[in-house]
């Protein structure tokens, strides 16, 4: 067969997004996220260990609005690995495999992943 002529690959027709797809790159991606971000706060702590001028501007940008929105992205993406790690385990176990079921777990991972999400900045907040 003629290489021009060949066929794509069906995936870019056929498939269409749907919440367990999504998910599942999610996951990836949060995972990436979570690596990135633990950088960020190592950073943090590295200066904190530095002395109060680097400790200063550590503190400046992480308390910046974006490095608080890069913060609470990184929360949401930590609570959500963690719960969607643990779907992942049930699903281990043979359980919840089928389609109902795996669509409810996804509907209470992100629950479970935004109310924690919440409920540590709140906390934050209040005990600051």
């Amino acid at each position: 067969m003629d290489a021009r002529n060949r066929p794509l690959s069906p995936h870019l027709q056929i498939y269409r997004w749907h919440l367990l797809m999504a998910m599942s790159i999610f996951h990836r991606v949060t995972g990436c996220a979570l690596a990135v971000g633990t950088l960020l706060l190592t950073y943090w702590i590295v200066a904190a260990a530095s002395g109060p001028a680097a400790f200063a501007t550590a503190s400046a940008i992480i308390g910046s609005w974006i490095g608080l929105l890069a913060l609470f992205g990184w929360s949401f993406a930590l609570f959500y690995h963690l719960a969607n790690g643990i779907r992942h385990l049930i699903w281990d176990s043979g359980r919840g495999f089928a389609i109902p079921q795996a669509y409810l777990s996804g509907r209470v991972v992100l629950g479970v992943a935004t109310v924690l999400t919440v409920l540590a900045w709140v906390a934050g907040i209040t005990l600051r």
